[in-house]
């Protein structure tokens, strides 16, 4: 499916009915989804945000086949991940799903290409190492270990890793949480543009409000639940956020 094809396709990325997820059991049962429904279409960029323990990196673990709901339906497509067997779980987030998270996780003995090409050894239809870093603006700084690179720069070493193997859906949990302002836009920046360069639905969480000027559609989770969803009628760009 191509870019122009996910913007268009009237089939949701995303589906959740009724989904929940319980921690433990009993008196210290942690209800971290409680019946959540959403849709969300193709090719967008979401922002989700919410107070720590909202329910927002349950979601996005859910989404990415990390973990599973104990109850309720979610859908990829015309795939329900709710009934997916482990081994179905891998395939779809070999195939289809890149993660980028507040730490980096890089491999601090491999240089940037070398932590790019961990992923598209074992993609299917990889680009190269070199495009990806190209494309979040690291070209120059190829075979530089990540001892040799600032915090931004790693994370869009992460970001290039996370897209190398083109994937359909990019799910980004406190991406510039550990990041200052002018750093954090810088990778905001290569954020919209995976998202605009390969049409790949973009979930971000975070606690910044500001980052949500630059989004499709903002959800905004309390307790659980889906407490606001709203578009925006004009996005901003990165270089215009705030915080």
């Amino acid at each position: 499916m191509t870019p122009a094809d996910r913007q268009t396709s009237t089939t949701p990325c995303f589906r959740t009915r009724g989904l929940t997820k319980v921690y433990g059991s009993g008196e210290n049962a942690v209800h971290a989804l409680r019946g959540v429904d959403l849709d969300l279409p193709e090719g967008e960029l979401v922002v989700l945000l919410g107070p720590s323990g909202s329910g927002k990196s349950t979601l996005l673990n859910i989404l990415g086949g990390l973990d599973a709901a104990s109850d309720g339906e979610v859908w990829f497509r015309d795939q329900e991940l709710s009934a997916a067997s482990q081994t179905a779980l891998t395939l779809y987030r070999r195939r289809h799903v890149g993660f980028v998270f507040q730490f980096y996780n890089l491999m601090p003995s491999l240089t940037a290409r070398e932590n790019v090409q961990l992923v598209t050894e074992i993609a299917d239809r990889p680009m190269t190492a070199e495009e990806a870093l190209g494309m979040v603006g690291l070209e120059k700084r190829l075979d530089h270990f990540p001892a040799q690179l600032s915090g931004g720069e790693q994370q869009r070493v992460a970001i290039a890793r996370a897209i190398a193997k083109r994937p359909s859906v990019l799910l980004c949990d406190e991406p510039t949480g550990a990041l200052d302002s002018a750093t954090g836009i810088r990778v905001l920046q290569a954020l919209k543009q995976v998202n605009e360069s390969l049409g790949a639905t973009t979930l971000v969480i975070t606690h910044n409000a500001g980052v949500a000027a630059m989004a499709h559609r903002v959800i905004t989770f309390s307790d659980g639940r889906i407490g606001e969803v709203r578009t925006n009628e004009r996005r901003a760009d990165p270089s215009e956020l705030s915080w």
